[in-house]
């Protein structure tokens, strides 16, 4: 199991001018790895993905909610704690860009 060590800018932290729903939002976070990569992150809660679709719905977006495009990752809620956890855990999993999402990488 390895372990990167990483530095986490997460926006609801620096820049949101209003307080958010922890647990019904989304936000952008940086990871910066220690050996210089890094990566941005579009994160939503789960509540929020349900919120997502209810707007799709009701203003006509994506079908009319027949689909979603979803964020890079989802969490449970916003918050250093959760968000330092979930990326410590795929870190152990591997490089973030093939653990997030290794469909859409091309070769």
């Amino acid at each position: 199991m390895r372990m990167t060590s990483f530095k986490l800018w997460l926006e609801f932290e620096e820049v949101t001018p209003e307080p958010i729903d922890k647990e019904n939002d989304f936000a952008n976070i940086v990871v910066e790895l220690s050996d210089g990569r890094t990566y941005g992150i579009n994160v939503w809660t789960f509540g929020f993905f349900e919120t997502s679709l209810k707007e799709d719905r009701s203003e006509n977006l994506n079908l009319n909610g027949l689909y979603s495009i979803p964020p890079d990752l989802f969490v449970k809620e916003l918050t250093r704690n959760c968000i330092q956890k979930t990326i410590e855990d795929l870190l152990k999993k591997g490089d973030l860009d093939l653990v997030l999402n290794p469909s859409i990488l091309t070769k």
